[in-house]
């Protein structure tokens, strides 16, 4: 019976430490997100959004034919497709790099993370 204790216990310490290894390399790479760029664009290029994998944006660039009151709510609606296209690009190169992270990590199959 003590055996089975023990043996019990050592599997839990093994279950914990690998744990904590696996929350260990999944926060390094939430912070390297925050290191990769991305560039989301509309208009053709007119407006241009740079933001980190992370989802922080970094900068914004318009093309000066649209600084017009004229072209107000064009602007506005580029701003705001770019601002997608950032976001969406940012969303896929998260995922790519959260799947190689955990790629070699042993989670159980159908092991879903938290973000």
């Amino acid at each position: 019976m003590a055996g089975q204790t023990e043996y019990g216990m050592k599997n839990l310490d093994e279950i914990l430490a690998m744990a904590q290894n696996v929350q260990n390399e999944l926060q390094k790479a939430q912070d390297s997100l925050d290191t990769i760029e991305v560039e989301g664009a509309s208009g053709g290029g007119l407006v241009k959004i740079k933001a980190s994998a992370k989802g922080r944006i970094i900068g914004i660039s318009i093309d000066d034919s649209l600084i017009q009151v004229s072209e107000k709510q064009m602007l506005e609606d580029l701003l705001a497709a770019a601002f997608n296209d950032a976001r969406a690009k940012a969303d896929a190169v998260s995922g790519s790099e959260m799947s190689k992270m955990t790629s070699g990590l042993p989670l159980p199959p159908g092991f879903k993370l938290p973000f």
